[in-house]
């Protein structure tokens, strides 16, 4: 795994082009261009807080963010969709792009993680409109919660980069895989507290074997540091903990994966 990661790293500038490429092709044909990766997240923020913000009227189970559920929405949505987007598109990196991956002299691995990275550039052009929300409820303080952001990222990057190579060394033997996860995400939204406070899972009345399995998606730990950013009492150790831990194993089987069943996905492609 370490010669895999420096052949990668050797090859950033190849990966760095593979990025670009994968941005202007996505958008060349929009006249909105990058503003749809800001489009989209905004209108599912605009539905989901007027469907439980302003007719269920949620706001009384939110704590802290109660004066400020569009901030709190949008937070976990943007986050949401780097990772729906980058899993979705990462499943395809392979069986997408056959010709160029049996003709480009490059680790294949620069593939889907050039796709969690161009995600992950849309996320960051949705960075400011975090910001400006923030100012606009009076949430947007300068403390040491602003430091869970680079930790989130870190954090997720990692998950993401693990869980895409696992996906898209499967997906081309197996294709089953692209199906799955499409299925797959669609729970995992509502399993994850992008769109309602984790309290309501803690104070709820299911099982306590639920609530464990609930904690240990890597997902939970993740979005709370994303919500911890603008509020401080979201944060939670043990589930920033079982975050890493669990993205960390995520990387490494993932890579581990890739690397074991390259010489037969080579063979399919």
């Amino acid at each position: 795994m370490t010669s895999s990661v420096v052949a990668v790293w050797s090859h950033r500038n190849a990966l760095r082009l593979l990025v670009r490429r994968d941005l202007a092709v996505k958008y060349q044909q929009s006249v909105l261009g990058y503003l749809w990766s800001l489009i989209e997240p905004l209108a599912m923020g605009l539905i989901y807080w007027f469907v439980f913000g302003v007719l269920y009227n949620t706001g009384h189970h939110l704590g802290a963010a109660k004066d400020s559920y569009p901030l709190f929405l949008i937070t976990g949505i943007f986050a949401w969709m780097w990772t729906n987007s980058a899993i979705s598109e990462a499943t395809s990196a392979l069986t997408g792009q056959a010709r160029l991956i049996t003709t480009m002299k490059v680790p294949r691995e620069v593939f889907p993680i050039g796709r969690v990275i161009g995600r992950f550039a849309e996320y960051v052009a949705g960075l400011p409109i975090l910001v400006i929300l923030a100012i606009i409820f009076g949430e947007f303080k300068l403390r040491w919660s602003m430091l869970a952001l680079p930790l989130a990222i870190l954090i997720q990057a990692a998950l993401l980069v693990g869980v895409s190579l696992l996906l898209s060394s499967l997906n081309v033997l197996l294709r089953d895989v692209e199906r799955f996860m499409r299925l797959l995400t669609r729970v995992l939204f509502y399993a994850t507290p992008i769109i309602y406070p984790l309290a309501l899972v803690q104070n709820s009345s299911m099982p306590g074997w639920v609530k464990w399995l609930y904690d240990l998606n890597p997902l939970v730990g993740i979005f709370q540091l994303h919500h911890a950013v603008w509020y401080p009492a979201e944060f939670d150790l043990r589930l920033t903990i079982i975050a890493a831990v669990g993205s960390l194993v995520s990387l490494l089987i993932g890579w581990w994966v890739f690397r074991n069943l390259e010489p037969a996905v080579l063979k399919e492609l």
